[in-house]
């Protein structure tokens, strides 16, 4: 195949309202099955708000996808070269993360890190959890994401390796 028989899909940046981004997507995802627009991906980078990623067969596309959509502030005027936005894509497919009610966790990143909790609730769907501290005088709780925790102890070690892999973890913190 030649170069010219490739089409190269362009990437526009789009601008949105902070933390509505998934929203945004599924209008997107709607709008391109219902016109049949040549849309390839939709891409909301982790740790990145206010803008998602449209690659499309061209511009017209692009601005078609997001027309009539609330919350979708425009596309950047400059188109957005793959190498800019790779490192944000280095992560490919969700890993199950195993995480239970009454779980013993320890808060890897945000406000409360370093700090143990208890999981009271968990929601697959949203990706989060809501933890109690354990050092907290009064229990409250706080809802943060699967990935800002990791399981430190499980309250029944019925699992294989559950225990090993606590006992391991605590002796981690404790050399770290």
């Amino acid at each position: 195949m030649t170069e010219q028989a490739l089409e190269q899909p362009h990437i526009f940046a789009v601008r949105t309202t902070a933390n509505r981004e998934d929203q945004i997507m599924d209008f997107i995802v709607g709008h391109v099955k219902q016109k049949k627009l040549a849309v390839y991906s939709v891409i909301r980078p982790h740790g990145m708000r206010g803008y998602i990623f449209v690659e499309s067969g061209d511009r017209q596309a692009a601005e078609q996808c997001i027309q009539g959509i609330p919350y979708a502030r425009g596309i950047l005027p400059k188109e957005v070269d793959f190498k800019e936005i790779e490192h944000m894509l280095e992560e490919v497919g969700k890993h199950e993360v195993n995480i239970q009610k009454n779980d013993i966790v320890e808060i890897i990143s945000g406000p409360f890190k370093r700090e143990q909790a208890k999981i009271t609730r968990v929601d697959k769907t949203k990706e989060e959890v809501v933890v109690e501290l354990l050092g907290a005088a009064v229990p409250i709780p706080i809802t943060v994401k699967m990935d800002a925790v990791k399981v430190v102890r499980r309250d029944t070690a019925d699992e294989s390796g559950v225990a090993e892999l606590a006992k391991k973890q605590s002796e981690e913190t404790e050399y770290s």
